[in-house]
């Protein structure tokens, strides 16, 4: 490994070589906004968020997966930058339901970003759809950002259940020829809704909170523990609301399960609290 010195915003600032520009900036406390993006997924570039100026290239470039050059500049904040990004975010909120992707309503709020100019939003507009007592899925919400189809590949689970389908407005989140959940290839690891950035996946525990308007995340807390059911190890996140586990997610940074779980460390908790 080699140090690569290069400016970020005008600052001279020194990276790694294979680094990209998004951890860079990440390492130098500069802010971009992600979507796609995940530390335990591979970068896919498709939602465009989280792009930068590059001086002397003709095209803004995704910095969750370009790599740092030696005497590369970097514009995190240009008007060019900013009005990208703006734009990628009236599109996302203009097609999908964004009230539960907290990350990108901040955001937005930073670029002023106002899907509501758009006369006619293309809303989906379809019923959630609940097919087991796990997980929802809602593609009201569903951005493609693509990280589920990843944690149920080649990143972790490698069960392939879920691909994008469709084209256009018609393109969804689907299991193979649209069977439901319970037929398809699905192991109910719970990935999926591990990494889901807008809700578009949710635990049925959260989807009825949330339809009874009793989801407090204000009030919650959450306590770091070891799956009790094998001895792999996997680090465990249990949400608690009012004395009551609500969802279970597990550390990104975790050097066992990077933030991926089985179907027993992520759902197979009610015998804590049996009803």
């Amino acid at each position: 490994m080699t140090d690569i010195t290069f400016s970020i915003d005008g600052r001279t600032v020194t990276a790694t070589s294979g680094q990209t520009i998004l951890g860079a900036c990440n390492n130098e406390g500069v802010e971009t906004p992600t979507l796609c993006w995940a530390p335990n997924l591979t970068p896919v570039n498709v939602c465009r968020v989280c792009v930068v100026e590059v001086v002397g290239s003709r095209t803004l470039v995704p910095s969750c997966s370009r790599t740092v050059e030696e005497g590369m500049e970097v514009l995190t904040d240009s008007e060019r930058v900013r009005h990208s990004r703006k734009m990628v975010l009236e599109f996302l909120g203009s097609g999908v339901d964004l009230s539960q992707a907290d990350g990108l309503q901040v955001w937005s709020e930073r670029y002023g970003a106002d899907p509501d100019r758009y006369v006619e939003p293309q809303k989906m507009d379809e019923e959630v759809k609940i097919q087991d007592n796990l997980y929802v899925r809602d593609y009201d919400k569903c951005v493609l950002c693509y990280k589920c189809v990843e944690a149920c590949g080649d990143d972790a689970q490698h069960t392939f259940a879920i691909a994008v389908a469709g084209r256009g407005f018609g393109a969804r989140i689907s299991t193979e020829f649209d069977v439901a959940l319970p037929e398809s290839a699905c192991v109910y690891c719970g990935n999926c809704v591990g990494v889901c950035p807008t809700g578009a996946l949710q635990f049925t525990t959260e989807f009825n909170l949330r339809q009874a308007g009793n989801w407090l995340p204000e009030t919650q807390s959450v306590t770091r523990t070891v799956c009790s059911y094998c001895g792999v190890g996997c680090n465990l996140e249990l949400h608690v609301q009012d004395e009551k586990i609500v969802k279970v997610t597990s550390p990104a940074d975790h050097s066992v399960t990077s933030g991926h779980l089985c179907i027993k460390g992520r759902f197979g908790w009610n015998y804590v609290q049996p009803s």
